[in-house]
């Protein structure tokens, strides 16, 4: 579990294809705290710590990994966003983020306004139900609030801290980013499919 505030963003080092997996090794200021099997939350997708070394490690996608998020489009030198997995005895200061990415989105309009950033995404038919108007939403990992949501579009504003501190400032209109709507949203879909 995450809360969806970036600790902080790492480089990619390299990739390395093997079958139908690729192998990052990334470098940031949190890899020489972590621990091997530590889950670690990249760009909002959970994946597994399989090596340190110094200030890099190594995690491994998997095919459906590959298919449902923007790592298949990851290359050498791209930031990604960053975060350990929640304290239970912590304050939640985003929203339960699972890394359990739903769907990818295009960034469709961007805007530099005075003293923040608007960026307008679309999304995949079929998630509307999950997205509401001042929601929350994980994009690449960060806990976003939505507005101006429509049937599979939704903007969210970027305050200074979050541009300069997450890898959100590198999204232009064609990027894809993955996202996760919000756990509850989700749950009350499945209570009322089944109550049918």
């Amino acid at each position: 579990m995450f809360t969806g505030i970036v600790e902080n963003t790492g480089k990619i080092i390299s990739i390395e294809k093997k079958g139908s997996n690729a192998i990052f090794w990334i470098e940031s200021p949190l890899s020489g705290e972590l621990k091997v099997d530590q889950s670690l939350s990249h760009d909002g997708v959970c994946l597994t710590v399989e090596a340190i070394d110094g200030n890099k490690h190594r995690v491994t996608a998997i095919e459906e990994t590959l298919k449902k998020t923007n790592l298949a489009s990851w290359s050498a030198g791209i930031e990604v966003n960053l975060e350990r997995c929640m304290i239970m005895n912590g304050r939640l200061d985003g929203h339960i983020v699972q890394g359990h990415v739903d769907a990818t989105a295009t960034c469709i309009d961007y805007q530099v306004l005075e003293g923040s950033w608007e960026y307008r995404f679309s999304f995949p038919e079929g998630f509307g139900h999950l997205v509401i108007e001042k929601g929350s939403i994980a994009v690449n990992g960060t806990s976003l609030t939505c507005f101006n949501v429509d049937k599979n579009q939704f903007s969210i504003a970027v305050i200074p801290y979050t541009f300069e501190h997450t890898s959100i400032h590198q999204v232009q209109i064609g990027s894809i980013v993955n996202i996760e709507f919000d756990i509850l949203g989700k749950y009350v879909q499945r209570w009322m499919q089944l109550k049918d």
